[in-house]
């Protein structure tokens, strides 16, 4: 069996920003009735998170439970435990109008984090980045340029990027040019 590896090996530039290739990080996507008590009840149990509220993220210890859609999260953790965690979800969830996935190895994961890093994103993505509109445990899908991901605020200030794998680079070098010191809007003026 061949060894894991993340999309771009924990790559990273600094600038206005920081962005950052987070490496092997575990993924689940998880579909299912998001207000049923049994299915809430199997996030709690194998994550510790709550469902979180629409666009929202909820963080618990190392384990991180996104708002994707009216019936899927997002569940991050670390990507050792993301196999034995879908064996869990879908243990509790049999018989249930349920789907839990290890999507680990099909998603690049980013951190961006910096002064300029709201700023970095509202180049990059039509969502109004602005702290006052986007706050802490706020998420967003959207489009980063002309691909999908999704952006998330993390309580430490950083946000989390999450795209497909085969778009990773793309992303990054996306990131990284809105990022650049000499594209800060006004940097020449």
């Amino acid at each position: 069996m061949s060894k894991a590896v993340s999309a771009l090996n924990g790559a990273s530039f600094s600038g206005m920003a920081d962005v950052i290739e987070t490496g092997l990080t575990g993924m689940i996507t998880l579909r299912g009735a998001l207000s049923d008590a049994t299915f809430q009840q199997a996030v709690v149990d194998a994550t510790g998170c709550a469902v979180p509220a629409q666009r929202k993220v909820i963080q618990v210890g190392g384990n991180v439970v996104v708002w994707m859609s009216p019936d899927e999260l997002l569940i991050v953790t670390d990507h050792a435990k993301a196999p034995a965690m879908v064996d869990t979800l879908s243990a509790a969830l049999k018989g249930q109008h349920a789907l839990a996935v290890n999507v680990s190895d099909a998603r690049a994961c980013f951190t961006l984090k910096g002064v300029g890093a709201r700023e970095t994103l509202a180049k990059v993505a039509p969502v109004d980045f602005d702290g006052a509109a986007f706050s802490t445990g706020d998420v967003r899908r959207s489009r980063l340029a002309q691909v999908a991901g999704a952006v998330w605020l993390n309580a430490d200030g950083s946000f989390t990027i999450v795209c497909f794998r085969s778009v990773g680079q793309y992303v990054f070098d996306l990131l990284k040019t809105a990022a650049h010191p000499l594209s800060a809007v006004n940097a020449l003026g």
